[in-house]
């Protein structure tokens, strides 16, 4: 089974497919690699896919912690590296755009270029201390109220049970504190007050794409600093799982961006 040691006590699952430019992909939060198997599919006719179920989530190691963007980032990093692999373009989705981020921060040179798929980073310290409270005390149910703003009139009934189901099945620590470590402290880089400075150290194209429920979160992200390159857009009929909504759809306009890059 394909593991890779990245830190004491911490072994990572990934799958390794394909050969061509390097991709690697980035599930959110209580998912896992299974989430990218469409996007896989299409990618890896032409391009050497990494898919890594990160610490606490899918087969990799549970941990007590720590978790949070720049240690899932860190993580990552020794992946690439032990695969020999530099110049990735990194797709994340979710928690994963923040764990994405941070690698194009602390790991430039393994960067290529980030696709986002729905980001949720920018958010006000007020309603994320609630949030995380909540999940400390009742992580499960918590998650399950946080889904339920995730789908769209379009998103099929199939993703809810789906969801609901890995939730109940992801150890109940995990769902509290890898989410309350990408917004506590000053390593939680999505709350506004603290992102804004981070992100602004990206130095690789970025495509941005939102769903209809992240329409003020791309207003925010418009306001940072970006590059030439970079594209923010807004599917306003898509929900938060927009890759697996869309599968075709992402994967042609992540194909596009992607070869409209100069080498």
């Amino acid at each position: 089974m394909p593991n890779c040691n990245v830190a004491q006590g911490v072994e990572l699952f990934y799958t390794d497919t394909g050969s061509g430019p390097p991709v690697l992909l980035l599930h959110g939060w209580t998912c896992d690699g299974n989430d990218w198997a469409w996007l896989s599919a299409n990618l890896c006719t032409d391009h050497r896919v990494i898919n890594v179920d990160q610490r606490g989530h899918g087969r990799s190691t549970v941990v007590e912690g720590p978790y949070g963007a720049k240690t899932m980032a860190d993580d990552s990093a020794r992946l690439l590296r032990r695969l020999g692999i530099e110049g990735a373009v990194v797709i994340g989705h979710s928690m994963g755009t923040l764990v994405a981020s941070a690698l194009a921060v602390e790991h430039s040179s393994l960067v290529r270029a980030l696709v986002l798929v729905d980001p949720v980073y920018g958010q006000p310290d007020d309603l994320l201390q609630g949030i995380v409270a909540a999940l400390r005390a009742d992580p499960v149910e918590t998650a399950i109220a946080v889904f339920d703003r995730f789908y769209g009139p379009g998103s099929p009934a199939w993703l809810r049970v789906w969801h609901a189901r890995r939730i109940a099945g992801t150890p109940p620590h995990v769902i509290a504190e890898a989410l309350a470590a990408l917004y506590e402290g000053p390593g939680g880089i999505g709350r506004a007050t603290v992102g804004a400075e981070y992100l602004a150290r990206r130095s690789c194209p970025t495509l941005a794409i939102y769903g209809g429920s992240g329409t003020l979160v791309a207003e925010w992200d418009q306001a940072l600093p970006h590059g030439p390159s970079d594209v923010i857009e807004v599917w306003p009929e898509a929900g938060h799982f927009l890759h697996q909504e869309q599968p075709e759809r992402f994967a042609s306009r992540m194909r596009s961006w992607v070869g409209s890059l100069a080498m």
